[in-house]
């Protein structure tokens, strides 16, 4: 099936010719190109142009979790025909294992999976082993260890009506495939058996398929719906794919425990006698375990046993699941690309001591992320698209062509820039907050510091300005709801240290201050400038200040480049007779309760606590008992911080 875009809009301003560029580019084979998209471009829209042009698997690989999940809403609603899927780490919690060798202090592998995202992982895979019309969103989980995609396959089975075979050969196969038998409470990766009957619920689905059986036969195959147990539709042929990732078939089991018996016995000599004991009794129990349920915990650390893999070897990985006649696309790629820097590196230290004191084999480095080189091999063998509104020296050296998207179709032009003194910035940007403020917009403020962050709220709070703090410790999911609020207008000003992470796309705000803006280094660099600046290009009616007192090079640059994209954007309105309009976007629906309170300002306090009682007390009535509890248990927060100042 080939890829069907739906929308509502035809490509404008630079969009056209972009896409035209891009297709043209993939001529070549194994091309690699680079997107420079000004902020507010409709980049997204134009990568899904191409996508729906060239008709192959695409993996878009986002910088975080928030970025993904903005992603995947997007492409699902351009292409509503096709497979859109999600794969993101699927842990709520993670606590990695590791050994503290100065305190003799072993912390165990801790760990709570979403079971949501795990469906969603195991529906990508399964996706694109079976269609070419798939689009896979994922962050920099996609370069970790995920098991053998030919296992995987090799380990499902068909199941088709009319085949003959018995109910106890069927039930073997489930059972290889990692599917649980429970044969009271059916969920994700379970099956359960009753008379000539098994349901099953795959790991990549939420629906249960049911086979009815007559002797030897399958008779009927039907997928039905969770809840009510209702028929869906009748089935004519089902693949069934394993349970989990990591399967392992009989035969692989055999020689992988040969495998880690040998190197075991080589490994044990070179311990200390503690060391040794230690390494030697944790080895032997896991093979005991994986001899007798074909698992054990950590298993994953055995993975190049598993795979035959030699020593140093990469791992599998989602990448492996894409066939070579792909499209890769590296969104905000000058945050992805050091990202997948540095995951290996940051991996290989951690295992060092555990390896080093006897907790594992040095087999256990083998489980990993790939390393950067290796992520580049698989970006020279299918066709590359970097996408970034400030591309790095790396993207432009590794790209046969750039191809510049600066025309917004909605018309709007980057922001007017000014410079201002450090002295009285506070009392300055507190002016122009009130100005944006009665004009109906939302103002966006970065700091240095998290103390000067709070300090600033705070002070604009008691000011009477409706204010909010961003910080690193809210939830993913919380930092979207904040961002809601923002947009809806429940508060004015949004201010924290890095304001460029969480993929911000606010049509309302129309004011950026940035203090502090000439200490060069991380996020005062020229690049993040630009990416700051452009937050404000969805409004037009917006500008931004940079409060300093030097011009800084990377100032510098960032005000002529803006200055630049102005230039060619006012010159195409003149032409096109275009009047720039703000962007009208819709406001989704609350997904989730704001549990942090940190974000708020303890002069909002009694306000806040009055707001969420009268809240609180409406979820009570309508018997929303779980919003009512999440509620009160922030009152309580709330209250407890007024009590400590």
């Amino acid at each position: 099936m080939d890829f069907k875009l739906v929308s509502d809009f035809k490509p404008k301003g630079s969009q056209t010719k972009a896409i035209a560029d891009l297709l043209a580019g993939m001529k070549k084979p194994h091309a690699t190109q680079t997107l420079l998209g000004v902020t507010g471009s409709g980049k997204t829209f134009t990568i899904a142009n191409v996508i729906a042009k060239v008709n192959k698997p695409v993996l878009i690989i986002a910088h975080n979790k928030t970025l993904a999940q903005q992603l995947y809403q997007e492409f699902k609603e351009f292409f509503p025909e096709n497979r859109v899927e999600f794969f993101i780490s699927y842990y709520d919690y993670y606590q990695p294992e590791s050994y503290i060798p100065s305190r003799d202090q072993y912390i165990e592998k801790d760990a709570q999976i979403n079971p949501q995202i795990e469906r969603m992982r195991m529906a990508a895979t399964a996706s694109l082993l079976s269609r070419k019309d798939t689009i896979v969103i994922a962050s920099v989980s996609a370069i970790y260890n995920v098991g053998n995609p030919k296992d995987f396959h090799l380990m499902g089975f068909e199941i088709k009506k009319g085949d003959n075979i018995s109910r106890k050969k069927l039930i073997e196969k489930f059972v290889k495939a990692q599917y649980e038998r429970n044969d009271t409470e059916l969920a994700s990766g379970r099956f359960r058996v009753k008379g000539e009957t098994i349901d099953f619920v795959p790991g990549s689905h939420v629906n249960t398929m049911r086979i009815e059986m007559s002797g030897d036969e399958i008779e009927r195959v039907v997928e039905l719906e969770n809840t009510t147990g209702k028929i869906i539709t009748q089935i004519e042929y089902y693949f069934v794919y394993p349970a989990k990732h990591f399967v392992i078939p009989e035969e692989k089991l055999l020689r992988a425990i040969k495998s880690i018996k040998k190197e075991l016995k080589q490994s044990l000599p070179h311990l200390e006698p503690l060391e040794e004991h230690r390494l030697k009794q944790r080895t032997l129990y896991d093979i005991e375990m994986i001899e007798e349920t074909g698992f054990c915990k950590g298993i994953e650390n055995y993975s190049r046993h598993f795979d035959g893999r030699e020593s140093g070897e990469k791992p599998f990985s989602l990448l492996d699941y894409f066939p070579k006649d792909s499209l890769i696309i590296i969104d905000e790629s000058h945050q992805t690309i050091p990202q997948l820097h540095a995951m290996a590196n940051g991996d290989r230290s951690r295992k060092r001591n555990l390896i080093q004191y006897g907790f594992r084999l040095p087999s256990a480095y083998d489980n990993r992320p790939l390393r950067f080189d290796e992520v580049e091999k698989y970006l020279q063998e299918k066709e590359t698209i970097f996408v970034s509104a400030t591309p790095s020296e790396y993207e432009k050296k590794t790209s046969q062509q750039v191809v510049e998207q600066i025309i917004r179709p909605t018309g709007l032009i980057d922001p007017i820039v000014k410079v201002r003194p450090i002295q009285g910035q506070v009392n300055d940007l507190q002016k122009e907050i009130k100005n944006v403020i009665t004009k109906g917009f939302r103002a966006l403020v970065t700091t240095l510091t998290k103390k000067l962050a709070e300090e600033l709220a705070e002070f604009l709070a008691k000011e009477g300005i409706k204010t909010r703090y961003l910080h690193s410790e809210i939830d993913t999911l919380e930092r979207t709801e904040i961002i809601r609020q923002l947009r809806l207008g429940e508060f004015d000003v949004l201010v924290g240290i890095n304001l460029l992470r969480e993929g911000l796309d606010i049509p309302e705000v129309a004011f950026i201050g940035i203090l502090d803006a000439d200490k060069e280094g991380f996020l005062r660099d020229a690049r993040s400038l630009i990416q700051t600046i452009g937050r404000a290009a969805r409004n037009a009616d917006s500008q931004v200040i940079l409060y300093a007192d030097k011009m800084t090079d990377s100032m510098k640059a960032a005000i002529h480049e803006t200055n630049r994209r102005r230039y060619l954007q006012i010159a195409y309105n003149k032409k096109h007779h275009i009047t720039p309009k703000t962007i009208i976007k819709p406001i989704r629906e609350q997904t989730t309760i704001v549990k942090d309170t940190k974000h708020i300002p303890k002069a909002d306090i009694p306000v806040i606590i009055k707001q969420l009682e009268v809240a609180m007390r409406k979820a009570a009535e309508r018997l929303d008992f779980e919003t009512a509890i999440e509620l009160r248990t922030q009152v309580k927060h709330l209250k407890e911080r007024l009590e400590k100042t």
